[in-house]
């Protein structure tokens, strides 16, 4: 008996996480498939990517399509849909706060001589044309 009850407890040990983290699993699986087969046009999602949009049509067997900005939908993968989120409300603060930004001044740079009477100079920012992809 005393010999047994070593290797027994050995193998509980082990068994146990393991069984509990195939449970785990599964109803993690469950309720992303769960999620991915209730989705609705009209419902905002996030991707595995990062990529928030609105659900336009959801007629494909293993593909969704997705509105990322008004009037660009986009084709993905149902499995690539990582969550709903909740549509973002803007609030008449948050308005507010947006009209009233205000401009950053320049930057001042003293010049390196030490002496006071040196006027301060002032630096100003360049900015690059966008940069044109696919043409050569």
């Amino acid at each position: 008996m005393q010999q047994l009850l070593l290797p027994l407890l050995l193998v509980l040990v082990l068994a146990v996480p393991l069984v509990m983290s195939t449970r785990k699993q599964k109803k993690q699986q469950a309720a992303q498939q769960e999620l991915q087969s209730s989705l609705a046009p009209g419902d905002r999602v996030m991707t595995t990517s990062g990529l928030y949009g609105t659900v336009a049509d959801t007629s494909g067997d293993t593909t969704i399509d997705i509105e990322i900005a008004p009037g660009v939908v986009t084709t993905w993968l149902r499995l690539a849909v990582r969550e709903k989120v909740e549509p973002v409300v803007e609030t008449a603060e948050d308005a507010l706060d947006e009209d009233e930004t205000s401009v950053e001044e320049p930057k001042i740079i003293e010049s390196g001589s030490g002496s006071k009477d040196d006027e301060p100079q002032t630096t100003t920012a360049q900015v690059a044309p966008p940069l044109e992809h696919g043409k050569k």
